[in-house]
């Protein structure tokens, strides 16, 4: 896949197109892992198609946004990510979400639905079972400090000097309790399935969704829905992007 230059361009505090395009078949909006930026998807503007912009989602309390206050739930959240990123919805669109994202995500093409403006042509999840499953590891974003920072380690997905620096840890706790609440606090709310396909990654001993507990996000719309297993933990789709991206490119932009 060809390379593209880096030149950042933001409609509002919540989008970052890393590598605008002028005229793509596709934008595909990215929401972040619990404790994610939009940095994340960085590389991805680079390797997927050409033809597909991707839109990494920047949440409040990171990053630049480092001194407003975190969300602590999905329905809370959405509603606001969702007026902000409407301009950019003039052309075909999908989103993409890992773990806490995957819900965000979800709840993103419901909540357009709701306010009646174009609906996405695709929704991409990764790392998070079903989103009417419930949740089978218990909630950690009110435990202890050194519990959170050891359940931090043992899941991976958090830099480990962020982890090893007490004072870059804990100015950056207030956001990582409050993502894990808007991921262990989420409620589902029954509606008619989405109409558009869906494309299911996991990894092959993640803990926190299985195989079975993937394949139900089938029961979530009434089109195809893939579902396709990575060697690899929690956090596989960084890991093996370089074969997980051309995937997902093929299926938001399928040939003919």
């Amino acid at each position: 896949m060809r390379n593209r230059a880096l030149n950042i361009m933001s409609i509002s505090g919540w989008d970052v197109r890393w590598a605008p395009v002028d005229e793509p078949r596709m934008r595909l909006f990215c929401a972040p892992h619990a404790g994610g930026g939009a940095a994340v998807y960085k590389t991805w503007a680079r390797l997927l198609a050409p033809e597909i912009e991707v839109v990494a989602i920047r949440l409040p309390g990171r990053e630049i946004r480092f001194q407003e206050t975190p969300y602590t739930r999905v329905d809370q959240l959405v509603p606001g990510l969702v007026r902000s990123i409407a301009p950019l919805l003039d052309r075909p669109y999908a989103w993409f979400g890992h773990s806490m994202g995957a819900l965000i995500a979800f709840e993103a093409c419901r909540w357009i639905r709701h306010l009646g403006l174009r609906e996405p042509s695709g929704l991409v999840v990764s790392g998070r079972s079903a989103p009417d499953l419930p949740m089978r590891e218990r909630p950690v974003h009110g435990v202890p400090t050194p519990e959170l920072a050891k359940w931090l380690r043992e899941t991976g997905g958090t830099p480990q000097e962020l982890l090893d620096d007490p004072d870059l840890f804990a100015a950056l706790l207030p956001m990582l309790r409050a993502d894990l609440a808007v991921a262990e606090t989420y409620r589902y709310r029954p509606e008619p399935p989405l109409a558009c396909p869906l494309s299911v990654f996991g990894g092959s001993d993640d803990h926190y969704a299985d195989e079975d507990e993937l394949r139900r996000w089938g029961r979530h719309t009434t089109a195809e829905c893939r579902v396709r297993i990575y060697r690899g933990g929690h956090f596989f789709i960084h890991d093996s992007q370089e074969q997980i991206l051309p995937v997902m490119s093929a299926d938001l932009l399928p040939a003919g």
